[in-house]
Parts: C-alpha cells; sequence; structure tokens
C-alpha cells in the first residue's frame, strides 16, 4: 500500500538514540514505504561520538525491529576533516551516491540541506511527526546526564538502555569520556539550544 512519504532518506548520529530520534524514525517507518537510515560520523569515535557506529546501528534495530521490516542501515562517515572536502561536496556525493533516489530526504540540518537542496525534495523533521509526538533532546544533553550519574533513562527508548547498560556501554563511556563530557559544561554550553549553521558545519570537521 501506497503511503504518503514513499521512499525516504534520514541521516543522524544517534550517539545514543534517544526519545526524539525515535519519534521521528518511527514516524517514518509509519508513514513511508521505505526508509534509509544513515549513521553519520561513522568513521569518528572521540568526545561527540563516543558509540560506534555498529552499536547505533543496534540501538536503532532495538526499537524499530519488533514493530518495522521497512528499513535499511547503513554508515556514512565525515570527509570534511581532509582539507580539500571541507565544503561538503565530497559527502554530498556520497550520500547520493549512496542513497538514490529518494522521494524525501528528511533534516533539520541548516548545513546538510544547503548542501542537497538540488538533489531531493527536503522535508523537516516536524512535517513527518504529529504535534503530540514531539519529543525535543539531543544527544548531548543525554550524554551530560549519563556523565553526572543522572536520571539519563528517561531521555532514551527503553530499549536502548538496556542495551546499553546489557553490553557495558555506559560505564565505558563514563571511564573514557565522562569527565571530558562534564568539562564541557564550564565552558558555558547550553546544550538546549539548537546549534547554528556554523556550529553545525564544524562539527563535521572534528576529527
Amino acid at each position: 500500500m501506497e503511503t504518503k512519504f514513499g521512499r525516504v532518506g534520514f541521516i543522524g548520529r544517534f550517539k545514543p538514540l534517544h526519545n526524539g530520534g525515535y519519534s521521528l524514525l518511527e514516524a517514518a517507518c509509519e508513514n513511508a514505504n521505505h526508509v534509509l537510515i544513515g549513521i553519520g560520523s561513522s568513521n569518528k569515535y572521540n568526545l561527540r561520538n563516543p558509540f560506534t557506529a555498529e552499536e547505533s546501528e543496534e540501538m536503532i534495530r532495538s526499537v524499530l525491529s519488533p514493530r518495522f521490516s521497512n528499513f535499511e542501515i547503513f554508515s556514512v562517515p565525515d570527509f570534511a576533516h581532509v582539507p580539500e572536502f571541507s565544503d561538503g561536496k565530497e559527502w554530498k556525493k556520497y550520500i547520493v551516491d549512496k542513497f538514490g533516489k529518494l522521494d524525501y530526504f528528511i533534516s533539520g540540518n541548516d548545513f546538510v540541506r544547503g548542501l542537497l537542496k538540488d538533489d531531493y525534495k527536503l522535508l523537516l523533521p516536524y512535517e513527518i511527526i504529529s504535534r503530540d509526538r514531539r519529543v525535543k533532546v539531543r544527544s548531548t544533553e543525554v550524554r551530560v546526564e549519563i556523565a553526572r550519574f543522572s536520571d539519563w533513562k528517561n531521555l532514551v527508548p527503553s530499549a536502548v538502555v538496556e542495551y546499553l547498560e546489557k553490553n557495558g556501554i555506559v560505564d565505558r563511556f563514563r571511564n573514557e569520556f565522562g569527565l571530558a563530557t562534564l568539562a564541557t559544561l564550564s565552558h558555558g554550553i547550553n546544550y538546549s539550544e539548537e546549534e547554528n549553521l556554523s556550529e553545525q558545519k564544524a562539527h563535521a570537521g572534528e576529527i
């Protein structure tokens, strides 16, 4: 049966997958025939990417697989830390080659939208999620709460909590990145605010 959005693509880092990201993926799977999910920054393991692409994929599968089969997941590396690729064109080429023909590409990232606007019809996340199911949370907020030994579990799906704890990933994150994550708070970073265009572009260039 045809659905409203046909074949759609979406990219996220899912570090970790939180309730907001799940709401978007759930809505996409419910309202599209096929959903292509790219795990961004798949070639990075650092302060902003403290979970591997394989772990991000397992988080996604843990919440979607019980209900859906109309999705596929693949890794999307960053290229912008290489000077000659800092303009995003190599990343754009990779995306268009990997995703192929789409009816829509979902993104609220202005940098990504600027790169792909000539190749895909774009949707903002709120256009596919009903108002009553929208959840505003960022992965950085979840990571801070984990580092604080605070109440992070209400920010992510229960299946993700189970996966992270069962596999010792919470303890690993705290041991490797906990102090550095907390140190970012002293710099006045407000994780409840949306990133601006320059911040979005800068993060694509992190090594």
